[in-house]
């Protein structure tokens, strides 16, 4: 029999350790594998071979909830490219793999951690290795991966901005003097997360009371002027935007307050739009401003998981195995929704050449024509994805959490 390797990669979410969990609990169950290895800190931790046997520890149901309901990635993280002409960095993931009898190995990760299944599923291809499968698993909180309806770790965060959204417009509906909160919320080409924020509006609350994305050109006048036209409805209003709002000629809107600094894939460090833009209401409208970066929190609030989110992770982790237990090798594991009125999918996999380095944004269609809001048609594609409850173990008060 053969091992299965899994391994974690890029942002954490409240949900891709459930995808391990998932990964682990299919191969408890399979007569074809024998031990099961974390790599830890990614494709990183592996060329170092730095691998955990974690099977056995898993066998105990309660270490296994933990690890379903544990924020960020249990196994560590890396954010490493592989550079296919480094055929050296290659020979080493193989001689890794053959150490430790490796025949599976599922990563789980986004856009730039299906890069690294495509390069080592082609490696694979071209030097004969047939007895090594490689499958991808999705993860991101930016629900930007094209040919899946929708991402783990996007269902949680959604959930955890909405009812942020939600409380924030209570705090600020107090008071009776013109007032201005800007929230900026992650995602940097795709606006999903951003959009998840309409989701907050219910009887006696309208926030956010407008909404920025990124798939549509940002106008600074145009934002004034809708930030007065509110304010003439009601004094105080709130206002979702997305870190990666852009100008008309493709430059981040907040490029002057940024570092300028890039990760190892060439993605600029974002933050400080929020802090722009109640700069400029300050200064154009002088009302009462407050800027809310929301940053690392909407990531792993594993607190406020959604239980959709957390099973179908699960589900995709246990279909990547199983896939690669059938021989299948060079691709992901994704989600299909169903035709009808009730919530359904199926899981299915897809070549993983369509999804790396592939990025897909919320439809123009269903973001006003002004610009400035979502329409009914989004909010209903991401409701069902934040429905349900987990149920964490907490400990002395707070919430427990698996360590490696």
């Amino acid at each position: 029999m053969k091992n299965l390797l899994l391994a974690q990669s890029g942002g954490p979410t409240a949900a891709i350790n459930a995808t391990v969990a998932g990964a682990v609990a299919y191969a408890l169950k399979s007569d074809k594998i024998d031990k099961v290895y974390a790599g830890c800190n990614g494709i990183k931790g592996i060329i170092e071979g730095r691998l955990v046997e974690i099977g056995e520890r898993l066998k105990d149901s309660e270490q296994m909830h933990l690890l379903e309901t544990t924020p960020a990635s249990a196994l560590g993280s890396c954010r490493m490219k592989l550079k296919e002409d480094d055929k050296e960095t290659f020979e080493k993931i193989v001689s890794v793999f053959r150490e430790y009898n490796i025949g599976y190995f599922v990563y789980t990760g986004g856009n730039d951690s299906m890069d690294t299944v495509l390069k080592l599923s082609r490696y694979f291809k071209e030097e004969g290795i047939e007895d090594i499968k490689v499958m991808g698993a999705p993860k991101t909180i930016d629900n930007d991966l094209p040919e899946t309806d929708h991402t783990p770790g996007f269902g949680s965060a959604a959930k955890y901005i909405a009812t942020s959204f939600a409380e924030i417009g209570r705090d600020c509906a107090v008071y009776d003097i013109p007032a201005v909160t800007v929230v900026e919320v992650m995602g940097r080409n795709a606006g999903w997360l951003t959009a998840s924020a309409a989701l907050a509006r219910s009887e006696g609350n309208t926030a956010p009371d407008l909404i920025y994305l990124p798939e549509v050109a940002f106008d600074i006048d145009s934002f004034i002027d809708d930030i007065k036209a509110k304010l003439l409805e009601k004094p105080a209003i709130v206002v979702a935007v997305s870190e990666g709002i852009k100008t008309a000629d493709g430059k981040y809107a907040a490029e002057s307050h940024q570092s300028g600094a890039v990760d190892a894939f060439g993605h600029k460090y974002l933050a400080g739009t929020a802090k722009f833009l109640t700069d400029i209401i300050k200064e154009r409208i002088g009302c009462k401003v407050r800027a809310i970066e929301l940053n690392l929190m909407q990531r792993c609030a594993a607190h406020i998981a959604s239980k959709t989110d957390i099973e179908e992770s699960k589900a995709l982790g246990a279909a990547a195995v199983e896939k690669a237990v059938e021989g299948v090798s060079g691709q992901m594991t994704a989600i299909r929704r169903l035709d009808g009125s009730d919530y359904k999918t199926e899981i299915y996999s897809v070549d993983i050449a369509l999804v790396a380095n592939e990025e897909k944004v919320v439809p123009r269609e269903w973001i006003n024509r002004a610009g400035n809001d979502v329409m009914p048609e989004c909010s209903a594609y991401i409701k069902p994805l934040i429905m349900g409850e987990t149920a964490p173990i907490y400990e002395n008060g707070i919430p427990k959490h698996f360590i490696l």
